[in-house]
Parts: structure tokens; sequence; C-alpha cells
């Protein structure tokens, strides 16, 4: 077959369900449409490895696709890792998976399937979300890009020139959640805890899902007649409301925001001295359309990014340009394709 007519498979492996994405020789996606199925993890590794295949193979066929197309697959995954597709123990894992080498026995697997040998390239989800989004806003040129996701905990990347991730020597560089933030220029905002034990104040817990119980209150004090205040709700379905208050104008939900976007400006400037990109792209769930409005994301990408202005380098200040990641659940999957593709 002509490398031309050759299309690469991204597989984007989470607890719960995974999905697939592909693109062709040229790096164009096959498809935009999500394809996903349940990835079975608590059933062991058999279970995963079927599944994955059996996703694969739908996604070819209702894309005219079959296995002879395939020139090289890429999984996405969450790490740590104990080294080269080899998995470490993972927070949304099962803690079984330790020490698994995933990457060999995938590959063993597809080339069964296919009838001849598939080679798998296996990455963080975070890192392989940051190479397709950095495709998107580069297009055509060699810009280096920072990406950094807030969900449920703070997803970050960077992008070199060829369109590949810093992966680092131990498998987990780009873990700038953990990083700490500068808590002097915060007031009186006190050290939250993190689940990854360490005690410096990660940025992950002052930006992302995993810390907003605690953001929420030390906020909360500073608006006491607020409803929140005096609701029997759960402290998780009260944080989990924040989001769509804050589309309705909610001054406690708006104050918490602009504090994240404060912090990832912040963060931005801090990454900024070391990696000097040209594009800084912000994902997750508040850069979702579908979830805020126009005008609140506005809001909080202006806040990022001027914070961040003041802390970096005259040359940098406006050289840097912002964007909002717009591939959404699609990324890791086809960040993972456009990965096998370059190290095909």
């Amino acid at each position: 077959m002509r490398d031309e007519d050759m299309v690469f498979i991204g597989t984007d492996s989470g607890a719960t369900t995974s999905k697939v994405g592909g693109v062709r020789a040229d790096g164009s996606p096959i498809s935009l449409k999500l394809s996903q199925k349940p990835t079975d993890a608590q059933k062991g590794k058999d279970a995963i490895l079927s599944g994955w295949i059996a996703a694969a193979e739908t996604y070819l066929g209702g894309n005219g696709l079959g296995w002879q197309h395939v020139g090289g697959v890429g999984l996405s995954i969450p790490g740590p890792f104990q080294g080269p597709g080899v998995l470490g123990e993972a927070a949304n894992l099962p803690k079984d998976l330790a020490g698994w080498n995933v990457g060999a026995d995938y590959a063993a697997r597809l080339s069964a399937v296919a009838g001849r040998p598939i080679k798998v390239t296996v990455g963080n989800d975070g890192n392989y979300g940051g190479v397709a989004e950095a495709q998107k806003v580069r297009g055509s040129g060699k810009g280096t890009v920072i990406m950094l996701a807030p969900g449920s905990g703070l997803g970050a990347a960077f992008i070199d020139e060829r369109g590949l991730p810093l992966d680092g020597e131990c498998l987990t560089g780009m873990e700038a959640g953990h990083m700490p933030v500068p808590l002097q220029l915060l007031g009186d905002v006190p050290t939250f805890t993190c689940g990854c034990g360490r005690d410096w104040g990660c940025v992950e817990s002052y930006t992302a899902i995993a810390g907003l119980p605690q953001l929420f209150a030390y906020m909360l004090k500073r608006h006491p007649g607020h409803p929140l205040a005096s609701s029997d709700q759960p402290v998780k379905e009260k944080v989990f409301s924040l989001r769509t208050l804050a589309q309705k104008g909610d001054a406690l939900a708006l104050d918490i925001f602009d504090f994240q976007a404060k912090v990832l400006g912040l963060h931005v400037a801090n990454l900024a001295m070391a990696l000097d990109p040209e594009f800084v792209v912000i994902g997750g769930g508040l850069m979702d359309p579908e979830s805020t409005t126009e005008e609140f994301r506005n809001r909080y990408l202006g806040i990022v990014e001027a914070t961040a202005r003041p802390y970096l380098w005259p040359a940098q200040q406006d050289r840097i340009k912002y964007a909002v990641a717009s591939l959404g659940e699609l990324s890791q999957a086809i960040g993972a394709a456009l990965v096998a593709l370059y190290n095909r």
C-alpha cells in the first residue's frame, strides 16, 4: 500500500471508557465524530486489550477502512510510567495494572489481528491531547506550544517544533500541575493539600476540580450571605454547581474562577521562563462552549493573559499567542494517532 493511503489510529484509554480517533498520512483527521466503548478496566488486561481492538475495528469499519490500511497505533493512557510502555500506579486505573508492559502486549494483539507487525507508541494522555491541540493551533507552522487544561486535575503539555511532547527521562515530563504556586502573590490564601502528597501548594489544587472544595471553603468567607453558605447540599454538589452559577453572573462563582484564572496566568509565566512557547492553549471544561458562555470564556482567558504578561520577558509579551482548545474529548485519541504518524 502507498504511504499516502495509510492511516494511523489513536486509542485513548480511561478507566471507564476508551475513545478512538485516527488521522491520514497528511495528519488530517479521518473523522471528528466521537467513537467510544467501555474500557472494563476492572475485568483485567485481556478484557482491556479486547475492548481496544473491538473499538478500533468498529472505527475502521465505520470509516470504510480495514487493518490493511493501518500504519501504526498510538495509545494515550494515564501515567505515571515505570518505563517506555510500562504502566506505573495510576490514580484512576486498577492498582494491579502497575508494571504491565501495555505497549508490548497491545502491539502483539494488534499484530495478530492485522496479520503483520503493528508498531505501538505509548504516552501520557495529557501530553497526547497537547499534540492534537498544537497541530490545530499552529497549522503548517512549527511554533512550540504549552497546553494547560484544568479539569479533574491540571493537564499540561509542551509540544516541540516536531509536534512531539516533552516526555522526559522518567516519562514524567510536564507534570506541571504539581509545581508550586507563588503563594506570596495571592495574599492570605493557605497552602492547599494535593493528592500527590506534596506540601508546597501544587498548582493543580488552585486551578482544578481536585482542589475546588478547599478553594470554595476559603472563598465562601468573602460571601457569608451566599445561598450555598446555608445549603445542606453535600460539598461535592455545591462545588459542581459553581460552573453553572458563574454563567449566570453569580459573584461567589466568578470570584472562584477569576482566582483560578489568575493562578493559571502566573503558571503560564512560570513555564514561559523555561519553555518560551509561541502559543499557549487553554483547555478543560471551563473552555467548553457547550457548558460555558463566550463571555465567561473570554473573561477567564483574559485574566490568564493579563496576569502572565507583567512576568514575561518584554520580547515574549507580544509574541505569545493565546488560544482555546477546540478538539474536546477527541484531543487525546487524535493526538495519539498523530504521534504514531510522527514516529512511523
